[in-house]
């Protein structure tokens, strides 16, 4: 515990009425035993499947908890809100079900299939308006249309009744394991639902670790909790969608920073290959933010072993047309593949020399871009390089620069990485 005692904390009778609330319409998500993560960490490893929830979040919960609460005048104002795309289908189902007219501004890189799942969810009750370029961006258009309007505005985030609904994953986790939980790996985009699990564990199972997890391209709450005060972060990295948040809120950051155990940042390729791996040994099909919980485990391997430890799957909104970057993301972060500026000389024969006399037995060219320009002596070609195995690539450059084809290697470079690449 660090910090001062937040001002407001969930109140567990009121964590209990919002269950009450949402039981008419969220589903008691399964905890399940992973093999392979237990094997693989040598502890008992359990996924709380919040990804099997009617609307593939837990974002649901404090969606419904708060627009229920709405008394018949606010409900008649109708309801706005902003989202990357899992609390936008919360308040679209919220909507549809309690037939409540809403607007849902999402940020115009959202992924095509929240989009459309939203638009499903909340059929003729629902209007999706698409602007900005971050969930930040949304959420200041959403609410400056709620002000002209008088719509009430449902924050994914910073509401006690968002953050009780959210508890109520809480609850079911006591509820479904026998002994206690040692570790509970959580994902942070906003913090409500990490917010609401400590509510709940502090009364009920104080001495369970919740640690929180964040993108390292948009560590809001670390951030936060190292400065000792909310800030907005001037830029993130908007791949992790669900958790890709430029500020936490005054209502969860104080909770967050008094209760947690810790918190740490991954690497959005880790991620990825959590993502990869999920699908390709576990058949789960898990969107980024949902695998961040997991891909931290690799940070605690050596303090969980015979631990009971806990890792919450948020959501399954993932976007098949993203499975190419998701790929490369991985390989990236795996020092697999690397991507390289190529000096061919312009000779016959050039390019089969470097295929045959540079490149490995296993090395494979994924990426090959070249343009001849015969006024040169050497013309610059970018090349993407596959390994089998990291430790590949140095002995690929030394045979390049003795060959005399070395011009350059761009992942180290993020500003040429981007044009280039």
């Amino acid at each position: 515990m660090k910090g001062s005692k937040p001002a407001y904390f969930p109140a567990l009778n009121d964590v209990l009425q919002a269950a009450k609330t949402i039981s008419e319409i969220s589903d008691e998500t399964p905890l399940t035993d992973s093999i392979r993560l237990s094997k693989q960490f040598n502890c008992q490893i359990r996924l709380k499947r919040e990804d099997l929830q009617r609307v593939r979040s837990y974002k649901i919960r404090g969606a419904f908890n708060k627009i229920s609460s709405l008394t018949r005048e606010e409900r008649n104002k109708g309801v706005i809100c902003a989202s990357a795309g899992n609390h936008a289908q919360g308040v679209a189902f919220a909507c549809c079900h309690l037939k409540i007219k809403g607007t849902i501004y999402m940020p115009s890189v959202t992924p095509k299939q929240k989009v459309e799942q939203t638009k499903l969810f909340g059929g003729e009750w629902v209007d999706v308006v698409l602007q900005g370029d971050t969930f930040d961006d949304s959420s200041q258009a959403a609410k400056i249309h709620g002000d002209k309007t008088g719509k009430i505005f449902v924050h994914p985030f910073d509401d006690p009744k968002i953050i009780e609904g959210q508890a109520t994953v809480g609850l079911e986790l006591i509820e479904q394991t026998k002994k206690p939980i040692d570790y509970l790996f959580v994902c942070i985009g906003g913090g409500g639902l990490a917010s609401g699990l400590i509510s709940v564990f502090s009364q009920l199972s104080p001495n369970t670790k919740i640690i929180g997890v964040e993108p390292k391209g948009a560590p809001s709450m670390k951030t936060a909790m190292d400065l000792g005060e909310v800030v907005a972060l001037e830029k993130i990295d908007k791949f992790i969608d669900g958790a890709a948040v430029k500020q936490v809120s005054s209502l969860t950051y104080p909770i967050c920073n008094y209760y947690l155990d810790n918190m740490i940042t991954v690497d959005e390729g880790k991620v990825c290959q959590t993502i990869l791996d999920l699908y390709n040994r576990d058949a789960i099909v898990v969107e980024p933010a949902g695998a961040l919980s997991i891909a931290a485990l690799d940070e605690y391997k050596d303090e969980i072993v015979g631990k009971n430890v806990v890792c919450i799957i948020g959501g399954s909104n993932n976007d098949i047309t993203r499975t190419a970057e998701i790929k490369e993301r991985a390989l990236l972060y795996g020092k697999l593949k690397h991507y390289f500026i190529i000096r061919f000389p312009q000779r016959p024969g050039a390019l089969r020399e470097f295929v045959v006399d540079i490149l490995g037995p296993t090395d494979d060219i994924t990426h090959f871009e070249y343009s001849k320009k015969s006024s040169r002596e050497n013309a610059p070609a970018v090349v993407g390089i596959e390994l089998k195995h990291p430790d590949d690539l140095k002995p690929l450059i030394e045979r390049m620069k003795t060959n005399n084809f070395y011009g350059d290697y761009i992942n180290d470079k993020p500003d040429l990485f981007e044009y280039l690449v």
